[in-house]
């Protein structure tokens, strides 16, 4: 039946903010049925604007309020520190430079070049009493660094300097923001209120607050700041890569709030120190700051590990005293439809990223026609990065003293900053919306079939939001209308592109047309339910072997095995709870015993001795148990893909025995051979090929000594790798064919073992006699293509041991 209610647009009311006052309008709407968010309600920040040629009075009369400053659109006693005026950019640039860590650098900088100089003889060609040389040629080297100094600080600098031009910034970029997210941006009230009380406080305090978001879309950029300017909240400096500073986009960007960065700093001293003092700067001086907690944006959907650079810059800044405290606000931002996801797809298939350009970036935004639905912003709350440290230091061994910072050593230092980084990211998924997309599309690709019909997937949708809550998640609002019409908008947005619609039949049936770009939405819900997939993904070792249930049930050590297992080999792929593995295989083992997916057979002590699917499941389809193993299994198949892969990389009986790979090489055969595999029957999840699930895998091989990662002497050399000799496979001595055993085989059937099962295919049979001969035609080919002379050759082999550095930094807990 059609609702009567407004269009969803119009049905959330604005926020109110005249000076000081925030006003949130009284509403109907507290976000569905049922309370949802324990009563958290929402409301829609940023409404549609009028546009010209609909109504050009209305839209006159939007310019001339932006432009004149009226009411909260004048952005006037702003909760912060004086931004916005002639000379701030001059002042803050004052203030870098006079910072004793980097006149430090400057001079010590200054004192290698001129003692490297007098080493080589330089001073002594130059007439004159050879100290009064020294010091000349020390003021030269200090003058020149300086130069460079003023001339990165130049490029890096954000200058905040019009208010004019940022009133007008955001009107523009309202505009184009709410014609392609033509719902608007919705924010919980209560967060926004809670955000704007502790932005007073810290303002009070001179403290900033670092506002740590994921990030998935260049418009993550945009809602923060919009959301900040319409709460009078001040701007933060946003970090932004030095990609995007090009022609007429750059300077935009940097007057409404960038602050560039290389991305990537080399063995570059003075750069580095730059950065921390500008870094030491904002947060001495109380400014509001921003960076993404992933580093660059996740083209899978899911939360990426940390990325520890900037974060150790903040981290310093507190440890070392320079600054007293700042405050940490984990921001999750979610889309009904994400704009770049057909460009993700084309970069995780292994096109080269293209480089930026204003023309590419207006032209993949589209935003004066898309309907993409809306943004989702949430705030978890806020806390002292003080306080943090200081509870870390009394875990450490030593019990080091919160003031004491500069006893840390360098390993307690990593252990802090990586604890940070995990915190944050836990605190994001603990606040993220799961959005009607991700729904749609996570229900999509969990079930069986070529399609499913309209009653069958609103009845999935619904439990899935049911699930979603019980295991603590947020499901976006719906403003009380039926699933049914929730599902239908988001199939609109999505696209025909993306999901299909059969016509001509009983009823309405949907399938997922690209399945690879839809896994992208799919992710975004994975977080919630990992371990009871792992859990799901370990019984399927004995599920697949078929026969009644006395032989698929498994006992609970095998469970605990293979469980530990998965979780060593997932990692730095998810998020998993703190309390660790015994405690979270117990809870969960509980929680689907509750939900009647489970049977525990226990002793009378209550210890468990087997766990098996419940009868009602096996009478339901096992369709709840089939939803946890369809979320892993394209993982899973990804890290089969890698390790079949490795055993194609194993050295040929006519050649040099210890080659190295280039390892960016190496990881696009394993692409070539996954897409083969895959059109070939023997994979069946396409998303398994993407390089950054296969990229993931190397990295914990290398954690593993599996492989050997080593960088050559150059900062800019590509890294090589091998198999390490423990792990390579055996050759037959006769035909030069790999061998099924070994220890490298052993683990790749230990992956295989939770591996979906093909309806035409066997595992350990169709391993050992079709793929094993195909990963070994693709490993040949690298062989034969390896530079002459041996990159080895480039590599410091006496030291080897110790500069073995994997592709990426991955921990956190186990399951």
């Amino acid at each position: 039946m059609p609702s009567e209610k407004p269009p969803v647009e119009q049905s959330a009311p604005d926020l109110e903010i005249v000076g000081n006052q925030l006003t949130i309008h009284p509403s109907g709407f507290t976000g569905g049925p049922e309370p949802q968010d324990d009563h958290i309600t929402e409301r829609n920040l940023v409404h549609h604007m009028a546009r010209f040629r609909e109504n050009p009075f209305d839209f006159l009369r939007e310019v001339s309020l932006y432009m004149s400053g009226t009411g909260w659109r004048a952005y006037d006693d702003v909760i912060g520190q004086p931004i916005f005026y002639n000379g701030f950019s001059e002042r803050m640039k004052a203030n870098i430079l006079a910072s004793p860590m980097l006149r430090g650098k400057v001079t010590e900088l200054a004192e290698v070049r001129l003692a490297l100089e007098e080493k080589d003889g330089l001073l002594h060609a130059q007439e004159g009493p050879l100290d009064k040389r020294r010091v000349q040629r020390r003021n030269e080297l200090e003058s020149n660094l300086k130069e460079v100094v003023d001339s990165m600080l130049d490029n890096m600098i954000c200058k905040m300097e019009s208010k004019r031009f940022i009133r007008g910034a955001y009107y523009l970029c309202t505009q184009l923001l709410t014609r392609a997210y033509h719902q608007g941006i919705h924010v919980s009230s209560e967060e926004v209120l809670r955000l704007r009380s502790v932005a007073e406080e810290a303002a009070r305090k001179k403290q900033s607050i670092v506002f740590l978001p994921c990030h998935k879309s260049h418009v993550d950029y945009v809602s923060l700041q919009l959301i900040c300017y319409r709460l009078g909240i001040g701007l933060p400096v946003v970090v932004a890569g030095d990609n995007l500073n090009i022609p007429m986009l750059g300077p935009f960007l940097q007057h409404a709030g960038a602050m560039w960065i290389r991305r990537s700093f080399g063995n570059d001293p003075l750069y580095h120190t730059v950065v921390q003092a500008y870094i030491d700067t904002l947060l001495q001086e109380g400014f509001n700051f921003e960076c993404f907690i992933e580093g660059g944006r996740s083209r899978t959907g899911k939360l990426l590990s940390p990325k520890f650079g900037i974060l150790s810059f903040i981290l310093d800044s507190v440890i070392s005293g320079r600054v007293d405290d700042t405050i940490i606000c984990p921001v999750s931002t979610q889309y009904d439809k994400v704009i770049e996801t057909e460009s993700y797809i084309s970069e995780l298939l292994g096109q080269p990223k293209p480089k930026e350009n204003l023309a590419d970036f207006l032209s993949a935004s589209s935003v004066l026609s898309l309907q993409l639905g809306r943004v989702d912003v949430r705030f978890h709350e806020p806390w002292s990065l003080k306080e943090f440290i200081g509870q870390q230091l009394t875990r450490l061994p030593n019990q080091i003293d919160p003031n004491g910072g500069s006893q840390l050593n360098q390993k307690e230092r990593g252990r802090i900053l990586r604890t940070l980084g995990y915190r944050v990211l836990s605190d994001i998924n603990d606040v993220s919306v799961m959005m009607p997309t991700a729904l749609v599309g996570t229900v999509l690709l969990t079930l069986r079939g070529r399609g499913v019909g309209k009653g069958e997937l609103v009845r999935r949708v619904e439990w899935l939001c049911e699930r979603v809550r019980a295991k603590g998640g947020r499901v976006a609002h719906f403003y009380r209308y039926p699933t049914e019409v929730v599902v239908d908008r988001a199939i609109e947005v999505l696209g025909h592109q993306i999901v299909g619609e059969i016509d001509g039949l009983v009823e309405p049936t949907y399938y997922a047309v690209d399945r690879f770009q839809l896994s992208f939405y799919r992710n975004m819900t994975i977080h919630l339910f990992i371990t009871e997939a792992l859990v799901s993904a370990a019984m399927y070792t004995r599920i697949k072997q078929g026969g009644g249930p006395s032989y698929q049930r498994i006992t609970y050590s095998d469970l605990l095995s293979q469980v530990s297992f998965l979780s060593q080999l997932f990692r730095g792929e998810f998020i998993f709870p703190p309390e660790g593995l015994t405690t979270n295989l117990e809870r969960t083992i509980q929680g689907l015993e509750k939900d009647d997916v489970i049977t525990v057979t226990r002793e009378p002590s209550g210890t468990p001795l087997y766990v098996e699917l419940s009868e009602s499941e096996r009478k339901c389809g096992r369709e709840n148990y089939d939803f946890y193993c369809f979320l892993i299994w394209p993982f899973i198949e990804a890290s089969w893909l890698g390790t079949v892969s490795l055993l194609g990389l194993t050295p040929p009986l006519d050649g040099p025995k210890e080659v190295w790979i280039d390892l960016k090489k190496a990881q696009d055969n394993a692409q070539l051979l996954g897409k083969t595999l895959y059109h070939q029957g023997d994979l069946s999840y396409f998303e398994a090929v993407n390089k950054e699930t296969l990229k993931n895998s190397y990295q914990r091989f290398a954690e593993e000594g599996i492989i050997h990662v080593v960088r050559g002497k150059e900062s800019r050399a590509a890294p090589v790798m091998r198999i390490a000799p423990e792990w390579t496979p055996e050759r037959d001595p006769a035909t030069g064919k790999l061998l099924a055993r070994g220890r490298l085989w052993d683990f790749t059937e230990l992956i295989a073992q939770s591996r979906r099962e093909g309806k035409n295919r066997r595992d350990g049979a169709t391993v050992s006699s079709r793929v094993l001969i195909m990963s070994d035609a693709v490993g040949r080919i690298l062989f034969q293509s390896a530079a002459s002379p041996n990159p080895e050759d480039s590599v410091d082999v006496s030291s080897r041991q110790k500069r073995r550095k994997d592709i990426t930094t991955g921990s956190g807990a186990k399951l």
